[in-house]
């Protein structure tokens, strides 16, 4: 219990740094304020007598909507308890079995990871469970599921770059010829949890090389994902390390925006797809309540719901991605389980050492 509270209170160090450096991974998503506000009915008036009780570590704009439209429809009253996510999974851990948390809704799977790593989670139906289009973006332990993608991908000044003008291969970037033209967030949330990732697809010596190839090419490094987006349309750089959906938030503002995605496939190590996702907690009193709830997340209303509000990527099979968007089933992922995601401590000390933090 000692080392999982040490991780934890590492994540949470982790992410206030990262909201102090201006880490924006998500934060239409993420509470980078680290504020704990409650949302929703302190008292049980629904129709049929069932509440719930929500920790999330996604924003109350995104979610918000969400718990309102399921209200609506199941009569189940939802409390809901919004933070950073980390926060939340710490909260959780210190309350143990008086936490009156039903769901742990999370921005990222490491955080899932560490709970379902604890014993946790609670087992998931099967129609839960089957829902997900990709095995690889639910836990292998079937006590948790993702919700919606978010896809690593490269993103290139279409002024000056053509797509066939990238390598073939994410680790092709170590390349000299691509000597102070990248981009990359090493304080980000996201690029920490890719950089975590390629620990384990590449070894822990494939890793460090990469990272060190990518260093001796000078990147430039941004406060956050929107800043490298930015830096990218301006020329400040050509490519930028980043998540897919920056790029059709600036598209929506501005249709000549002169940036493109480059996707990933066929197992290489750019195509990683991280999640947001949740899972029942083990304690919970109203684990059937809060299964209905997790069928409403994979519902076709609500992954619709995210795609629209937030260019998300759909995780079940009858809702497409917004245009321009892969759909899930189209990408060739490489082999990994994102529970590993929630070793952040190695990550942190391989940028350190290699001198990207």
């Amino acid at each position: 219990m000692n080392r999982l509270l040490k991780l934890l209170s590492l994540l949470l160090v982790a992410a206030l740094l990262g909201a102090a450096c201006g880490n924006d991974d998500d934060n239409d998503t993420d509470d980078d304020s680290g504020a704990d506000t409650t949302a929703g009915a302190g008292s049980d008036d629904s129709d049929d007598g069932a509440s719930l009780v929500v920790y999330s570590g996604r924003g109350e704009d995104l979610v918000q909507p969400i718990i309102d439209r399921f209200e609506e429809e199941s009569g189940i009253t939802v409390e809901v308890r919004y933070g950073n996510s980390a926060e939340m999974l710490l909260l959780i851990q210190e309350e143990g079995d008086n936490s009156p948390a039903d769901v742990y809704y999370s921005q990222g799977a490491g955080f899932l990871g560490t709970l379902s790593e604890g014993g946790g989670l609670a087992d998931l139906p099967e129609d839960v469970l089957d829902r997900v289009v990709d095995p690889a973006l639910r836990s292998p332990n079937d006590d948790w599921v993702g919700v919606t993608g978010r896809a690593r991908t490269v993103i290139f000044n279409t002024d000056v770059l053509s797509e066939d003008d990238l390598p073939d291969s994410l680790a092709e970037f170590t390349d000299p010829e691509w000597n102070g033209r990248i981009g990359w967030a090493p304080t980000n949330a996201s690029f920490q949890d890719h950089v975590t990732a390629l620990r384990f697809i590449l070894g822990e010596d494939g890793a460090r090389e990469w990272l060190e190839g990518i260093m001796a090419n000078n990147p430039v490094a941004f406060e956050n994902n929107g800043a490298i987006a930015e830096g990218v349309a301006d020329g400040e750089v050509e490519v930028g390390l980043t998540n897919h959906y920056y790029l059709y938030r600036s598209l929506a503002e501005d249709p000549d925006f002169p940036v493109q995605n480059k996707y990933y496939s066929d197992g290489d190590p750019g195509a990683l797809v991280n999640i947001a996702g949740a899972g029942v907690l083990s304690t919970s009193d109203n684990q059937d309540a809060a299964f209905e709830f997790m069928r409403f997340l994979l519902s076709a209303e609500a992954q619709q719901m995210f795609s629209e509000a937030n260019f998300e990527i759909p995780v079940v099979a009858d809702v497409e991605p917004q245009a321009g968007i892969p759909s899930i089933d189209s990408l060739v992922l490489p082999v990994f389980d994102l529970n590993l995601l929630l070793d952040l401590e190695g990550t942190v000390d391989l940028l350190i050492d290699v001198g990207a933090l």
